[in-house]
């Protein structure tokens, strides 16, 4: 469910910056706001799948990988080195 809300959000964001740039670029309302519905809605899907493909990661070894690497566990492990 999170991953659809950041979704709707980040849509709502491209779609308003989609329509600003291209309406600077352009200065045409017509082809700005055909430029900010069709592109920010393809890229918005193309997230949505990138969210999934992350929290898929997270789950197999990929996550377990990034655990073992981060800040934290470096830390953990320096400390129990230190302990002996």
């Amino acid at each position: 469910m999170r991953s659809l809300i950041k979704t709707v959000t980040f849509a709502a964001v491209h779609f308003t910056v989609a329509f600003s740039v291209a309406y600077a670029l352009t200065g045409s309302i017509a082809i700005s706001s055909a430029l900010a519905l069709v592109e920010p809605m393809v890229n918005t899907v193309a997230y949505f799948f990138h969210e999934r493909i992350w929290e898929a990661a997270d789950r197999l070894k990929l996550g377990r990988m990034a655990r073992r690497y981060s800040p934290s566990e470096a830390n953990r492990s320096t400390s129990a080195l230190a302990s002996s």
